[in-house]
């Protein structure tokens, strides 16, 4: 038995971070989630500009939606509902053989509002409107605009992917919103159930202090950052609130472990899914360290519910003068950022595509 069956038999989905139209037409996602377990998916800006930008599989549709679309974003979102429309399909059986707890694929608002709280909610309510599939998450930051989006949005009944969140504090934050939104609909007599996940981002830690520490502590801090909040997690699961709500009807909000693939190239490939093998919760993997885990991962213990070892690591690591608590803001910031970066570069590959294809 792969190792990816093994790990989905333990309780955790596996999802798949990427989307090209290509393997969505040769049969290659359809592989992964008969081979390999995946019964998900995710897609950011940077993996839709490698697929438009790097092959002609989009330029029939650019032809045919640039006459009639008022801006590059617009014409994105086109292109990227269309393909998460045929993704969201494959996943349709396990979706509802899970009633809505598994099975789903995610599109993210653009990172240029990320600071306006209004018109996030807005264009979430009309990308998931014109997408009008029931398993497609928005993505939305966890940054001090994007929490009351968050509550609004699960408030108006669309489910929601949280992301850019570093540790159990903006986890705890995104939860609590997510929790804001069921509670009013429960109080207004609406249905309870509004899917949500929250995405930690884990491997951007190590990457962060990988200068500043010990060969001793490298490779570290991601795991004892999740653990800190993997047990953050199985407790509000077990909170009283959680509960009454859960009596009520209502879902919780999963636990998504993000940005998973190893960057330390003396690491294992395995290193975070090993790591993060836990129940109830969801690791989303880019292509390689999907295939590297089916082919030579390995499950040990799981993740213990009370974090482990992880705080004692923590300390070790503000023993060496590591702030995590500022840097978990430094990295959303940066995040944040790198997010408009990546959409930039996108909407201008999608530019130069249309004029390719106009010409």
């Amino acid at each position: 038995m792969k190792a990816t069956q093994q790990l989905h038999d333990l309780g955790q989905s596996l999802w798949l971070d990427n989307i090209t139209r290509k393997m969505l037409g040769d049969g290659t996602l359809e592989g992964y989630i008969r081979d390999l377990s995946v019964t998900g998916l995710t897609s950011n800006p940077s993996i839709f500009d490698k697929a438009i930008s790097g092959t002609e599989d989009y330029d029939q549709q650019i032809a045919e939606q640039a006459p009639n679309s008022d801006s590059h974003e617009e014409l994105f979102f086109k292109l990227a509902i269309a393909d998460l429309s045929d993704a969201t399909k494959l996943f349709a059986e396990v979706n509802e053989r899970t009633a809505g707890v598994d099975g789903w694929c995610s599109l993210e608002v653009s990172p240029t509002i990320a600071d306006d709280t209004e018109a996030t909610v807005q264009q979430a309510a009309k990308l998931h409107a014109d997408a009008a599939r029931d398993n497609l998450y928005i993505k939305i930051p966890g940054t001090p605009a994007g929490i009351p989006a968050i509550e609004e949005s699960i408030y108006a009944g669309v489910p929601i992917n949280v992301t850019l969140l570093f540790d159990a504090e903006q986890y705890l934050a995104a939860a609590d919103a997510y929790l804001k939104g069921i509670e009013r609909r429960i109080a207004e007599g609406k249905d309870p159930v509004v899917h949500s996940v929250a995405s930690i981002f884990m491997s951007r830690w190590d990457v962060a202090v990988k200068d500043e520490v010990t060969p001793e502590l490298k490779d570290r801090l991601g795991i004892a950052i999740g653990g800190r909040a993997y047990r953050a997690y199985r407790e509000l699961l077990d909170s009283p609130r959680m509960q009454k709500l859960m009596n009520e009807g209502a879902r919780p909000q999963r636990l998504l472990w993000a940005s998973t693939g190893t960057k330390d190239p003396e690491a294992s490939d395995t290193l975070y899914i090993e790591a993060f093998a836990s129940p109830f919760t969801i690791n989303t993997m880019p292509e390689p360290t999907l295939k590297a885990f089916a082919d030579h991962g390995e499950i040990g213990e799981l993740m213990a519910a009370d974090g482990g070892n992880s705080e004692q690591v923590l300390k070790e690591f503000a023993d060496a003068g590591i702030d995590v608590e500022a840097l978990a803001q430094r990295l959303q910031d940066e995040g944040k950022v790198a997010f408009v970066k990546s959409w930039e570069e996108l909407l201008s590959s999608i530019e130069s595509k249309s004029k390719v294809v106009a010409g």
